[in-house]
């Protein structure tokens, strides 16, 4: 696999360049061809700067990247922009510009669109946030990729973006809705014992291999729904990491046989029972 990561830094945007240029140069280079995985950084003090210009380079310049299958949209560290500063576009237009894609992910929900999420070959959808908005969630549940496998959302706290509720989120675990799904993660939520309860028993569990509630704020709460399902027992994977759960609960479920992960314990700040998912500024 042929991969190549582009960013634009501080001093580099400063001096007038721009991540439109650097696609454009990409596109009319011997390796463009055989691209298969293609990484966009920071774009240019994506603090203040949508991904506009990203999406309308890729677009016009796809007919030069025939091989691309995997592509990842903000992959940026604190230094360069915090992620919930990360300013977004509509990336929808990516989809139709590159019929044969299999892999988006996106980092980032300021601004985030994907106002026509349609794409017959599309496997894997992942979206790292410290708040995804109710706007998204309605968008990809209204969404059609019936060749999706994973679907993975970092779904983080309403200081930082999250402006829905659970009824939000349900939709994504109706039946039918993605028929090929056998990875779901509704992680690094600060609401994850609502998820919790409410998926123990979802009739998606039936076709799924691994359920991701990792990162976010579980607690006995929503590990004593998880351990009184049956439909829990035939995931292959049951990924709890980084959660608030009681030393009896972790034991409870060790013992169990369910296939889990309990690991990264954390512990709350005080007396008030304060818990933080894992991502959120």
């Amino acid at each position: 696999m042929t991969e190549v990561k582009l960013s634009i830094g501080y001093d580099e945007f400063e001096a007038g360049q721009r991540i439109g240029s650097e696609i454009e140069k990409l596109s009319s280079s011997p390796e463009s061809a055989a691209l298969s995985s293609l990484i966009i950084g920071d774009w240019g003090q994506a603090y203040e700067n949508s991904a506009e210009e990203v999406v309308a380079a890729l677009v016009k310049h796809s007919t030069s990247f025939p091989a691309l299958r995997k592509l990842f949209i903000g992959e940026m560290d604190y230094e360069e922009c915090e992620i919930s500063w990360i300013t977004q576009s509509d990336l929808s237009p990516l989809l139709a510009a590159y019929p044969e894609l299999q892999s988006l992910t996106i980092q980032g929900g300021n601004d985030l669109s994907l106002s026509e999420l349609k794409h017959d070959k599309l496997e894997e959808l992942i979206i790292i946030t410290g708040g995804l908005g109710k706007s998204v969630l309605a968008e990809i549940a209204a969404g059609e990729l019936p060749n999706l496998r994973k679907l993975e959302l970092y779904l983080g706290v309403d200081n930082y973006g999250f402006d829905g509720s659970l009824q939000d989120i349900l939709p994504l675990t109706e039946p039918g809705k993605f028929p090929k799904l056998t990875y779901l993660g509704l992680k690094n939520s600060e609401i994850e014992d609502e998820i919790a309860a409410a998926v123990a028993d979802a009739p998606i569990l039936d076709q799924l291999d691994t359920l991701d509630l990792s990162l976010g704020t579980l607690s006995d709460k929503g590990a004593e729904a998880l351990l009184a399902s049956e439909r829990i027992k035939k995931l292959k994977a049951l990924n709890l990491s980084h959660h608030y759960m009681s030393a009896e609960m972790v034991a409870r479920l060790q013992s169990s046989g369910l296939p889990v992960d309990v690991s990264d314990k954390q512990e709350t700040d005080d007396d008030e029972d304060w818990r933080y998912p894992s991502i959120t500024e």
